[in-house]
């Protein structure tokens, strides 16, 4: 079920577990001035949620935002298969079964006129046994003042459940808007991931959204920057 969280933005939180720790994952709607709707790393939707969306707008464009976001990208593609989904560079030669339309620009800056983005250079992490690039691209909804993150930060905290509580206690990211040690650890080109966050925090943003744990309304700003500088170990 979608919840309004500003003007023109709205986000649908489901279930997911990773490696069997529940970590939740969600969808950001945003709605343009001329109606159309942008699913940012869609999930899984039911009938009451699809009917929400249709009142609210037509979508038009769906994106998954790096190379491991895509799992319900096709499902929602079949739901709205006029909508253009959109790839992160290197995402449709390692899912070629699923129907990317697009590539997103690493060049340009805007999408849509509306909402800003870049990719959020050398930041890696660990997925199984392998360390791979996750080649984000992050967005800013300048009209809600949003700052869009999906696997570039986590903020776990007291509503997931104990055991994933006590898990993020142990990688770093309980009660706080970061990575975890894992990325910390396995990020190699640190000079790369800083310039991205010294551009993000150009950005004039109140809030962040994350796909995995709460949305951060409270000096979201100063807790990204906070984040980082411990991911760096260097003052921002």
């Amino acid at each position: 079920m979608l919840t309004e969280i500003d003007n023109n933005i709205w986000v649908d939180k489901q279930p997911l577990k990773f490696f069997g720790l529940e970590i939740g994952t969600r969808m950001t709607l945003i709605r343009l001035k001329n109606g159309e709707l942008i699913a940012i790393s869609p999930v899984t939707i039911d009938s009451t949620t699809i009917n929400q969306i249709n009142e609210i707008g037509n979508v038009t464009n769906i994106i998954a935002p790096n190379l491991f976001h895509y799992m319900f990208a096709s499902n929602f593609k079949n739901i709205y298969p006029s909508a253009k989904l959109w790839a992160v560079p290197g995402l449709k030669a390692k899912k070629p079964d699923i129907p990317f339309d697009e590539t997103i620009n690493v060049e340009d800056k805007y999408l849509f006129n509306e909402i800003e983005y870049l990719f959020f250079d050398g930041f890696q992490a660990l997925v199984g046994t392998q360390i791979s690039l996750v080649n984000e691209c992050v967005f800013f909804h300048p009209d809600s003042k949003s700052l869009i993150l999906t696997d570039t930060a986590f903020n776990f905290d007291d509503s997931f459940p104990v055991i994933t509580q006590f898990v993020a206690r142990i990688i770093g990211s309980y009660n706080q808007l970061r990575p975890s040690y894992l990325e910390k650890l396995v990020t190699k080109d640190k000079k790369l991931v800083k310039k991205s966050v010294e551009k993000i925090l150009d950005w004039d943003f109140h809030r962040v959204i994350v796909a995995h744990g709460s949305i951060v309304e409270q000096d979201a700003k100063k807790q990204f920057k906070e984040g980082y500088e411990w991911f760096l170990n260097t003052p921002l």
